[in-house]
Parts: structure tokens; C-alpha cells; sequence
């Protein structure tokens, strides 16, 4: 039934239609099939748009133009609440302007990557950031896109354009959390790195921006391709609780050089991440997990 505010701010499907470059017979179907339409009536028994019947359109838009089918699309818009409203369903979180934004799924992130949709991809990444952390983003959200990135590239032989795009805009989120930490767990930090031709650095930043946000420990990132010499190096300047190295492919996995990194004391626990590693020396652990990771590494600042 068609709400009646003849004080509220209202729009007719003309000027919602021009705001959005949309056909009206568009609007009108999507209010017929799904309804996303005009839910106030005035006085005179018109039809009008109000402003959170406009904020579903622009969503039910943006996720359409982003590859979203349209039914799919239409669900979550209808998902935005009224600001002010306590009736929330699960899949909703309250945004920093007010609004009940819905949390995108990683099929719906995939489709924004495919459609190469930067500015998508940022926002249900900050999101997710926000709603879940940063262990939760990684492995729900993160893990899954790229993996629908790889099948397309096995299905196509194309969509190296869309790993980097996706890649690009994880470590734009990821990076900025990767701050020193008021009052750190640790006097000591944590030093991560990638082995010495590996060139995917992603995971080290997820571990980094965890340990940081969610358990105040102060993290130095080194980043891809870490020689072996200037990480000794790094490892007596810092004198790091732990160090954590990444190889993400066989061919960077040679763990040799591993049993001849510096030994200090007080010592410093050395972990290793990623299917590239294989033959570890005795005393380096192979983390298998994010979250082993983060458990593992906050069990030796203790």
C-alpha cells in the first residue's frame, strides 16, 4: 500500500528517470516485476518517488550495470532501509551516512570485477572490512572472487586484466590499515616478507592489516621479492618477535636459504605461508591458514 507523506520530498518518474539516464518503461518494469517503484501517493492520487525508493534505484542501477541479473539486483535494493529503521535483516549493515547497505556477495563482487567496475569493488570491499575484519573479508570475500577470476582465465585464457584490477584495489584497502598501533601487545614487531622472487605480496598485507587492527601488533612490511641477504639484514635491525615469509609458486619455494637467516636472542619465531614452500628446515613452521596464521603468530607475544 503507497505510504501518504505529503510533507516528505518526492519525485516523478520523469525526474528520477533523467537522474539516472534510464528509459521510464524501465522504471515502470521494475516496479511492475520487483517493486522498486514510487511508494508515496499525494493528495491528487499521483504516484511519487521518494528519497529512499531513489537510493533502491540507484542500487538496483549500479548493480545491474555491474553484471548483477536483474532479480538478483532488485533483492538487494529492496534491502535498504529507511534511515532510522531498527527492522534489519542479516545481510544489512548500517553505513556511515545512514543508510542500510546491503553486504555484496563475492558472486556480485566477481561480476563488478568482470565488468572491470573499480569504484563496486572498493565500496563492498570497505564493507566488508568495516562489517566483518579483515580474517573474515580475506576468506569470504577475497579468496572466493579470485578464485572466480582463476576459473575464467582456465574457461577463457582471458581476464589478467581483472586479477589485477581486483589485486589493485585489495591491497588500496588493505594497505592503509597496516599502521603502527597505539599501545602494541609487543615491544617487538612482526616482520612479513615474500621469499626471494615471489612476486604475490597480497597475503602479507591481509596478515599485517589483522594483526594490526584486530590484536594491536606492530607489523613492518617488506613486500615481493625479498632477497635473502637484505632480510637477514632487516632481521638484525629489527630484531623482529616473529618473521613470516610467503611463496606463493613452486618455483620460489626453495626453502635452503631459510636455515641460514639470522638466530637471535631473545629468539625470533620463523613462519612460513603458501603453497610454493616445500622441505622447511627444523624450527620454521608452515602456517597453512589465515587464521592459523594469526593464532600462531599471537601465541608467540605472549
Amino acid at each position: 500500500m503507497p505510504e501518504r507523506e505529503p510533507t516528505a520530498p518526492s519525485y516523478g518518474i520523469g525526474a528520477v528517470a533523467r537522474r539516472f539516464g534510464l528509459p521510464a518503461p524501465t522504471l515502470r518494469t521494475w516496479d511492475q516485476r520487483y517493486g522498486l517503484g514510487p511508494s508515496l501517493r499525494t493528495a491528487g492520487g499521483h504516484r511519487r518517488y521518494t528519497e529512499l525508493d531513489v537510493r533502491r534505484i540507484e542500487e538496483m542501477h549500479r548493480l545491474v550495470r555491474s553484471g548483477a541479473p536483474a532479480a538478483e539486483a532488485a533483492e538487494v535494493a529492496l534491502k535498504i532501509l529507511r534511515p532510522g529503521s531498527t527492522t534489519r535483516s542479516r545481510e544489512t549493515r548500517r553505513s556511515a551516512a545512514g543508510w542500510d547497505e546491503p553486504l555484496y556477495s563475492a558472486a556480485q563482487v566477481a561480476r563488478a570485477a568482470l565488468t572491470l567496475d573499480s569504484w563496486f569493488v572498493t565500496a563492498a570491499l570497505e564493507n566488508w572490512l568495516r562489517e566483518r575484519g579483515v580474517a573474515d573479508t580475506w576468506d569470504h570475500l577475497v579468496i572466493p572472487v579470485f578464485a572466480a577470476i582463476s576459473r575464467r582465465q582456465d574457461d577463457t585464457g582471458a581476464g589478467i586484466d581483472l586479477e589485477h584490477l581486483f589485486s589493485e584495489r585489495v591491497l588500496a584497502a588493505l594497505a592503509p590499515l597496516v599502521e603502527r598501533p597505539a599501545a602494541p601487545v609487543c615491544p617487538r614487531p612482526v616482520l612479513l616478507a615474500c621469499a626471494e622472487e615471489e612476486q604475490h605480496s597480497l597475503p602479507l598485507f591481509a596478515l599485517a592489516a589483522a594483526l594490526t587492527v584486530e590484536h594491536q601488533v606492530e607489523c613492518r612490511v617488506m613486500g615481493a621479492r625479498m632477497p635473502y641477504d637484505a632480510l637477514a639484514d632487516a632481521i638484525r635491525r629489527l630484531a623482529p618477535v616473529a618473521v613470516f615469509l610467503w611463496s606463493q609458486q613452486a618455483d620460489t619455494g626453495d626453502a635452503a636459504p631459510l636455515a641460514d637467516l639470522p638466530r637471535l636472542r631473545p629468539a625470533c619465531s620463523l613462519f612460513a605461508g603458501g603453497p610454493g614452500w616445500r622441505d622447511l628446515p627444523a624450527g620454521v613452521v608452515h602456517l597453512r591458514s589465515l587464521d592459523d596464521a594469526i593464532a600462531s603468530i599471537c601465541a608467540v607475544l605472549r
